[in-house]
């Protein structure tokens, strides 16, 4: 009977193990729990209501983020305080930047518009420039972005990719 579990053990795939995802916001992180389903929860850093431009992370979280597997966020001109962190993740880490990523629409914020808070950001030393990093808001990104981390997710745990690609579809 041992004999027989031994090789059956021995006989069957090993299974995949779903990387940890790190998102930076709330539309991040639900697009990428959308992408994998079942296989996983991606980990928010910011909670819903928290203000984006002005946050610390705890040690638990940036423990979560140099011990993911890949790390999901708009990019620096929205959530600056991520940057820091995913810098000591090392070359080679897996690292999504939305914002900038191929397919990406970047809108502008109006003449004489802008950020409600943009005055008092730059007073603080933090301006977003001229492109709005509120990009989620365009339902095409959230396409392009859907594909981009299923490609990642993929690229990361080919196992289950065929999962990640129709959970993708299915949310587009």
């Amino acid at each position: 009977m041992r004999v027989a579990l031994t090789f059956l053990a021995l006989a069957s795939p090993a299974l995949a193990e779903v990387p940890q995802v790190v998102t930076d916001i709330p539309p991040v992180q639900a697009l990428v729990a959308q992408v994998m389903g079942d296989l996983g929860t991606p980990e928010l850093l910011l909670a819903q209501g928290a203000d984006e431009h002005d946050f610390q992370l705890r040690p638990s979280q940036a423990r979560a983020v140099a011990g993911a597997g890949l790390v999901v966020w708009i990019g620096p001109e929205l959530t600056p305080w991520l940057e820091s962190a995913l810098e000591t993740r090392g070359e080679g880490a897996a690292v999504l930047s939305l914002l900038r990523a191929e397919g990406t629409t970047l809108r502008s914020y109006a003449a004489g518009k802008g950020h409600e808070a943009d005055q008092d950001q730059e007073d603080a030393g933090h301006d977003h420039g001229s492109d709005d990093p509120h990009a989620w808001l365009d339902p095409e990104n959230a396409q392009v972005w859907l594909e981009l981390i299923a490609a990642d997710l993929s690229r990361l745990d080919p196992a289950n990719a065929a999962t990640y690609q129709a959970n993708a579809a299915a949310a587009v």
